[in-house]
């Protein structure tokens, strides 16, 4: 299901790529902190915003602090997520735009199982690599 999930195409890549490192910085996993998906830099993603995501900045524009926020909820407190988070959420996102963002978080919270068990490596250290997916589904980097 986690192939099916990354062929999505509702949301916006970069608002993807904040959620997914929303996701790997929550569970402080090594191995997708060090990526970047490649098709979010393409449309603008730049490493400053890649780093307030990480850290849940609430000066994110508006569109990436909502998705940010109902990541971390959806990570750690689903009954946390309000009407009124709902409300302001359907400003920016469709319901089935809402649908695949939970479908990120969900595939995004996989790793915590490496990083439990500490198997969680940067794919290069010290440095940042390309994340990719081909047209099933599975991932590489570069």
């Amino acid at each position: 299901w986690q192939e099916e999930v990354v062929q999505l195409g509702l949301v916006d890549p970069v608002t993807t790529e904040v959620v997914r490192l929303r996701c790997a910085d929550h569970h402080d996993c090594y191995t997708w902190k060090s990526l970047r998906l490649a098709v979010a830099r393409e449309h603008g993603l730049d490493e400053d915003l890649a780093q307030r995501a990480m850290r849940n900045d609430e000066d994110l524009d508006k569109h990436y602090a909502l998705a940010t926020r109902f990541a971390t909820n959806l990570m750690t407190q689903p009954s946390a997520v309000t009407g009124e988070d709902l409300t302001e959420l359907r400003e920016f996102f469709t319901d089935d735009q809402l649908i695949e963002l939970s479908l990120d978080v969900m595939k995004w919270n996989y790793q915590k199982v490496s990083v439990a068990l500490g198997t969680d490596r940067e794919v290069r250290e010290g440095e940042l690599s390309e994340l990719h997916f081909d047209a099933s589904g599975k991932w590489s980097f570069s």
